[in-house]
């Protein structure tokens, strides 16, 4: 059964109305990322916002009226694409004032390649995209928890404790992609194999 990527009401809440597109690790990184989660909880000691399963978004979309059309364009790309390669390299943050602790993903050639075609198939379009950068701003990446609403001091000495590099770096081949979207309170998602 498929592992929904968020799950408490506050964050289906938030997300009512949004698509994205994303990649699941299920192996090396993703055995990485539930390690990395449940230790940095653990050192917190006290609940925190959190996805429910790691993912890395390659997008975000706000196209509630246009969600078919947009999922056709995301097939076409996933056609395409070929698998992608994920290399964990290190425990990291988002800092103030997002204060967001990560798993931050290598540059692959794979990784880097797919945002960028995915780039060039959006631009031909008028989707409104979310929270989009130019690739060489991008940072990727798997969230691991939201401390938005912890004081700063307290986020400093936490992310100072968890913030290192991996050794090794775990890395996977992920062979599909998946399109998320929200919509009544729910999430939805469609399995998109990579077949470049």
């Amino acid at each position: 059964m498929r592992r929904p990527f968020m799950a408490t009401p506050d964050q289906l809440a938030s997300l009512e109305g949004q698509q994205y597109l994303v990649l699941r690790p299920t192996a090396a990184v993703g055995e990485v990322y539930r390690d990395v989660q449940d230790a940095a909880l653990a050192h917190l000691g006290i609940p925190a916002r959190r996805p429910h399963t790691g993912h890395v978004t390659l997008r975000g979309f706000s196209e509630p009226e246009r969600r078919e059309e947009l999922a056709e364009l995301i097939r076409s790309w996933a056609a395409r694409q070929s698998p992608i390669e994920v290399i964990a390299e290190a425990v990291d943050e988002f800092p103030a004032p997002w204060q967001i602790l990560i798993v931050r993903l290598a540059r692959s050639a794979s990784l880097v390649s797919a945002y960028s075609t995915l780039t060039t198939a959006l631009d031909a379009t008028d989707f409104r995209r979310l929270g989009e950068l130019p690739l060489t701003d991008w940072t990727f990446h798997l969230s691991v928890l939201y401390g938005k609403t912890l004081d700063a001091a307290v986020w400093s000495r936490f992310s100072d404790a968890e913030v290192r590099a991996l050794e090794p770096e775990p890395a996977e081949i992920i062979t599909e992609a998946e399109l998320v979207w929200y919509q009544d309170g729910i999430e939805h998602a469609e399995v998109l194999p990579l077949r470049g």
